[in-house]
């Protein structure tokens, strides 16, 4: 699964144990975030949802500072 950076910058924020627990950080904070912050989540969450959880731990999410 492709990542683009602002989605793997957002998992590295919410970042838990495992897919679920990440899916479920970023679904919590969706309220608190604005429009284009939300679009970005839940693009993200979409990504998320199509994994495996082997896929996800096998991932590297690194933050990147542009």
């Amino acid at each position: 699964m492709h990542f683009t950076v602002e989605e793997e910058n957002l998992i590295c924020m919410y970042h838990n144990a495992d897919r679920r627990r990440t899916m479920g950080k970023i679904t919590a904070a969706l309220p608190d975030m604005d429009g284009d912050m939300r679009a970005l989540a839940q693009q993200t969450l979409s990504k998320l949802e199509r994994m495996t959880d082997a896929d996800y731990d096998d991932q590297k999410f690194q933050f990147t500072d542009e």
